[in-house]
């Protein structure tokens, strides 16, 4: 779980170095959606920050069950390979290194 935590701290840098960290949150409902992704209302970088990051870190801090066997990162190659002025290399890497860290369904209980 220390891994986990570690790669999320290594995605919010990342967001930050890119310039996708926004100190403002989006409104109530645009983080109600319940879209996958909150494709509805959010940029891919927003959910990583206001949900996905949030959500695991509250579950890591609670010492909760972590999700398993969610894949992040096609989503974001498909989000990203549109947006060609970003150098999200690295960003990539992170969220995929967090999807093998949650693995399979049933790893972390």
């Amino acid at each position: 779980m220390a891994q986990i935590a570690t790669l999320l701290d290594d995605l919010e840098t990342e967001l930050r170095r890119l310039n996708l960290w926004s100190d403002v949150p989006p409104s109530a409902e645009a983080l109600a959606s319940t879209a996958p992704f909150a494709v509805d209302t959010l940029s891919l970088p927003q959910w990583l920050q206001w949900i996905y990051i949030q959500r695991l870190r509250a579950l890591l801090e609670a010492d909760k069950v972590l999700p398993s066997g969610a894949l992040v990162k096609p989503y974001a190659d498909q989000y990203f390979a549109q947006q060609h002025h970003l150098p999200a290399h690295q960003l990539l890497h992170i969220i995929d290194c967090i999807d093998e860290a949650l693995g399979k369904p049933g790893q972390h209980q």
